[in-house]
């Protein structure tokens, strides 16, 4: 595997070597040459030579590619929803979807950035003449985690793009390949050379490209404590930085909610995708007058759940992604033995695949606020639950996180859901849903959840700056 720098595929000049591995399986799928500092900085400059030909292109321009790059992998979806699959470990249903909401997110910049007002003049009344202009950024470092490829760098690269950035993309050394896989669609679209840049790189690439001199922005998706660290290295360069990183959401079963309802929201939140989702609905908060039959049904639900490679339907779940995941999931589920969690679920119900990186799923109950658990992210399928007296209460304990990416309320009435939603410290609220994601809408956190939002016209916006002319 080669980066591709300036549209050519390009050896590494580094040295380490890297293993990825299928979680179904445990077998090496493939190993490479993670790329080096020299590496990444051939992709700056390269990315930087492009900025002024691309930031001059016009809206209807650049809106024009990033179609053909949606035209590009509605035509290869059969091949990228594979490679998802193996390299990431997601059923193949989970990873269509990716695919599918990658195809989306450019559309939706392509539709967007053509009518945007880059340009706007207002006349003063002493006949002063302003013109506020915005700007690409410069050159943008993205750098995106392993839980979900395509769509997580589509939030990124489309907006980046249609922005007048250039840019230089780092995936997770751990699941290359559909990232890949997609630059290879860039290649034989022939998009302009140098304005898409990609590096296979590990935490020393990351961290030199965070630092680089030339790189203007960086917007970084992933943990918490990485995040600090990028914000850290960003900071000796005044770098702006988006940052998407870890939570605890909380889901709010309000007395008048539907218990069927409240079931299958509470399992699509926790453990679709296995539970490794920064937006995972992993803190569980039900009416004390409801909870007992919400109970009943949940344990139900949960033990009905199959683990496989590659099952269809609402109630299966694939392995963790990576080895190292799978023991930090181990290790809280020893703190749980420690501190003596209640288990809602008979395990003994659930059967675990040979081989592969798989955990079941688990559900604790009437866990205690100061509990690990219920604190810090686990990224994987472990929900805790309590119950609550009245909304006050629910309220308290929702927003008594030091995260606050998101959250989901289930309720009968849905004025009532939306006084609630007002009350909560988080940045996306879903009432009586899935967690669904349209492009037009945002994505970021409050408090430690990250810096930013992506997604809709805010995300194309974090990728620009702002200046004015007076005449």
């Amino acid at each position: 595997m080669k980066n591709y720098i300036n549209g050519q595929w390009k050896e590494t000049t580094g040295t380490s070597q890297i293993t990825v591995i299928n979680p179904g399986s445990e077998e090496e799928l493939i190993r490479y040459t993670a790329a080096s500092p020299q590496d990444v900085d051939a992709a700056v400059s390269a990315a930087r030579q492009a900025l002024e030909s691309w930031s001059l292109t016009t809206s209807e321009q650049r809106a024009n590619w990033l179609n053909k790059i949606a035209d590009a992998i509605e035509a290869a979806k059969t091949r990228l929803t594979e490679l998802s699959h193996h390299n990431n470990g997601k059923s193949s249903e989970q990873a269509l979807v990716d695919v599918d909401n990658s195809i989306k997110c450019y559309r939706y910049y392509a539709n967007l950035v053509k009518n945007f007002a880059f340009s706007q003049v207002t006349q003063c009344e002493d006949g002063t003449e302003l013109t506020h202009q915005q700007n690409p950024v410069g050159v943008v470092a993205l750098i995106t985690p392993w839980n979900f490829p395509l769509i997580t760098s589509a939030w990124k690269i489309a907006p980046a793009l249609a922005a007048g950035c250039t840019l230089v993309f780092k995936p997770s050394e751990l699941v290359p390949l559909p990232e890949y896989e997609f630059t290879r669609l860039l290649d034989q679209i022939r998009f302009p050379q140098g304005v898409f840049n990609l590096i296979l790189g590990d935490a020393e690439a990351a961290q030199h490209l965070v630092k680089h001199e030339d790189v203007n922005k960086v917007s970084f998706t992933g943990s918490t404590e990485v995040g600090i660290h990028v914000m850290q290295a960003a900071a000796c360069s005044v770098k702006r930085v988006t940052l998407e990183l870890g939570g605890k959401s909380p889901i709010i079963i309000l007395e008048d909610a539907d218990l069927d309802e409240a079931v299958d929201k509470a399992l699509g939140g926790m453990f679709y995708n296995s539970g490794q989702m920064c937006s995972a609905t992993s803190r569980l908060l039900v009416h004390q007058s409801i909870a007992e039959g919400f109970y009943q049904k949940f344990k139900v639900a949960v033990e009905s759940i199959t683990l496989g490679s590659d099952l269809k339907g609402p109630f299966s779940m694939g392995p963790m992604t990576t080895q190292k995941q799978f023991h930090k999931v181990h290790e809280y589920l020893n703190i749980a033995q420690d501190e003596q969690l209640k288990s809602l679920i008979d395990l003994d119900q659930i059967h675990l695949p040979e081989k592969g990186f798989f955990i079941k799923p688990h559900v604790f109950v009437d866990v205690s606020p100061e509990s690990r658990l219920w604190k810090e992210e686990i990224f994987g399928p472990v929900i805790c639950c309590r119950s609550f007296e009245d909304e006050d209460e629910a309220v308290r304990l929702a927003n008594d996180s030091e995260f606050g990416l998101a959250a989901t309320i289930i309720t009968g009435s849905l004025q009532h859901g939306k006084k609630i939603a007002k009350r909560l410290r988080s940045g996306h609220i879903w009432i009586n849903s899935h967690q669904m994601i349209q492009p037009g809408s945002l994505w970021g956190g409050f408090k430690k959840s990250g810096i930013g939002r992506e997604l809709g016209q805010s995300g194309m916006q974090s990728y620009l700056e702002e200046n004015v002319i007076t005449i």
